[in-house]
């Protein structure tokens, strides 16, 4: 037995591996963070790092393009011999654009502070002229309603936690769902239907009986079965059910905190002269720069002191975001034009044009990453000739056509809606015979995904279609 040789084989050894690895600097997720912003989102960051950061300020006149210098800044160097060769200020911006801000000041974009539903509601019951008042139990009952007014305590959970009788409760909340909006706190949908129709003095009408015992049957269209129940015709049903459809299935909706959101286009896109041009709107944000005043007390600092490492730093972060902004804007002017290159038909002609185009096609064609490009997309905006377009909009998939060449989901949707839209109502197309048109306009899509398409459209059935 050899036990020298046995030691020498389960010795242990070094080898050197060389290998790439990407590390995720701070300033990396910070660049990766500032291309996925919208404009306002933008501009929010922009101001904040303004506040925090004191070498950097906010440009306030024309200066020319600077991308080339910041690219350069961004490398960590000693700044004070870099801006004694070198003694100009860094902003991204191109161009200052003032804009009219009286014309361009819209009050319609002006979202102002609402009443909420409880306290509408609560300066309702005070005007009421009520001798038997009980302000604590319409407190309790207003408090307990949800996003979309229904009430969502029972009245005899009400009754118990106040410590007062049944009786008590259903008159309060019966001169509650006399209140605006019509339908408050009720406690389903056919209550709150009910309550509309009896504030409208319909309640002896075909319209409320519809509503109190046949609800069901009306949300499956079985208009015919109501009709020899009420002993009258299936278009007078079907006309009032019509009606009662224009009623409010959620009034508390209207007094929604969801807040709205003004969107701000990241681009746009003109036609001049048969030409597309591409336009970044960067001018919703603030221009940054590096402060001069800091540069000079950079120069005239001792190299080695806390003051000259303090502003090296600050430089170093305020000369890495002017490059991930102004890389920002590159990447998605190159997105734009791959998109404007791809889709001209789409410009040109509309909806139905729009090809099928995938973020890799694009990722390939810009030479970046296909994460790159769904965070240039992701939440951002257009303006184009035809309307405002999320750039997400124009990555679709597609379905085969008759000549090999696939048509976009989107093309496809448009053509089923106009099909539908000039259908026989009373004879409304399946998706079968939907299947059969699409195909006689080149498009082949199974019944599967004509139905999907249809229900994204926010089409009903067949069944759901027919008017009588």
């Amino acid at each position: 037995m050899n036990v020298e040789g046995d030691i020498m084989q389960m010795g242990q050894t070094q080898n050197l591996i060389q290998t790439q690895k990407l590390i995720m600097t701070p300033q990396l997720k910070q660049s990766i963070k500032i291309l996925q912003l919208n404009s306002l989102d933008l501009r929010q960051f922009i101001m904040k790092e303004f506040i925090t950061n004191p070498i950097l300020e906010i440009e306030e006149h024309t200066m020319s393009d600077s991308s080339e210098h910041s690219e350069k800044d961004a490398n960590k160097v000693d700044w004070a011999e870099y801006w004694k060769d070198y003694y100009k200020s860094t902003t991204y911006s191109s161009k200052i654009q003032y804009r009219d801000t009286e014309n361009d000041y819209n009050y319609e974009n002006i979202i102002s502070d609402t009443i909420n539903l409880q306290d509408f509601l609560m300066e309702q019951y005070r005007l009421t002229a009520n001798i038997d008042r009980y302000d604590q139990i319409a407190n309790y009952i207003i408090n307990s309603l949800d996003s979309n007014g229904y009430l969502a305590l029972s009245v005899d959970e009400i009754a118990r936690y106040n410590n007062v009788g049944i009786a008590i409760v259903e008159n309060t909340l019966s001169i509650i769902q006399t209140f605006e909006p019509s339908g408050i706190a009720a406690r389903n949908l056919r209550e709150c239907l009910m309550i509309q129709l009896n504030n409208k003095n319909m309640k002896p009408s075909k319209a409320y009986i519809i509503v109190a015992e046949f609800i069901n049957e009306m949300a499956t269209h079985k208009f015919p079965f109501i009709a020899n129940q009420l002993k009258t015709t299936v278009e007078e049903i079907q006309s009032i059910c019509d009606f009662i459809k224009t009623l409010e299935p959620k009034p508390g909706r209207k007094f929604s905190n969801t807040k709205l959101r003004y969107i701000t286009p990241d681009a746009i896109i003109k036609e001049v002269n048969g030409e597309y041009i591409i336009i970044i709107t960067d001018n919703y944000s603030p221009r940054l720069k590096i402060s001069n005043a800091y540069k000079e007390m950079l120069i005239n600092s001792n190299k080695n002191s806390e003051l000259s490492n303090y502003i090296n730093d600050k430089y170093n972060s305020a000369s890495w975001i002017i490059k991930s902004i102004e890389q920002r804007k590159r990447t998605i002017r190159k997105v734009i034009e791959e998109i404007l290159i791809r889709q001209k038909d789409f410009f040109e002609y509309g909806k139905k044009s729009l090809k099928p185009m995938t973020l890799k096609e694009v990722a390939t064609t810009i030479d970046v990453h296909e994460s790159t490009v769904s965070r240039a997309t992701s939440g951002k905006y257009v303006e184009t000739p035809l309307g405002m377009f999320e750039l997400k909009y124009f990555f679709s998939s597609g379905v085969a056509g008759i000549d090999g060449i696939k048509v976009s989901s989107e093309s496809t949707k448009k053509y089923i809606k106009e099909i539908i839209a000039e259908e026989n109502p009373k004879k409304p197309l399946s998706d079968n015979k939907l299947v059969s048109l699409l195909e006689a306009k080149g498009i082949l899509a199974s019944r599967r995904t004509v139905a999907k398409y249809r229900s994204s459209l926010g089409i009903k059935c067949t069944s759901r279609r027919r008017r009588y």
